[in-house]
């Protein structure tokens, strides 16, 4: 998997490509909880580009969102699509989790 990370005034935006599986979940969840001990509290991520997420790659993004929240943070997914999306809705993250169409509803849901 590629990350692809964006900091913007305010929040991160970080773009997911390829795999998220038990062997690239760890690099993504190191990643984001580095940035969340450095201080970083909003983050958008775009799912676009993302062709399969395990559940091991569910269970770091809900790591990274409990941090989050005792932190007041809050982390907005976006461009869910096909096989992810219907992992997302099976599992009962879509629930969980803000999930919008683009990249615009993303960043109006942090403020």
């Amino acid at each position: 998997m590629q990350v692809t990370i964006d900091k913007r005034e305010g929040f991160v935006v970080l773009k997911l490509k390829g795999r998220s599986d038990a062997a690239t979940s760890n690099m993504l969840g190191e990643k984001l909880l580095a940035l969340v001990g450095g201080g970083e509290k909003r983050f958008v991520v775009e799912f676009s580009n993302l062709e399969y997420i395990s559940g091991a790659g569910l269970r770091m993004l809900l790591l990274v969102a409990k941090r989050l929240k005792s932190a007041n943070g809050k982390i907005v997914l976006f461009a869910l699509k096909g096989q992810v999306k219907e992992v997302f809705e099976i599992a009962g993250f879509s629930a969980i989790f803000f999930i919008h169409r683009s990249l615009e509803e993303a960043i109006k849901a942090l403020s």
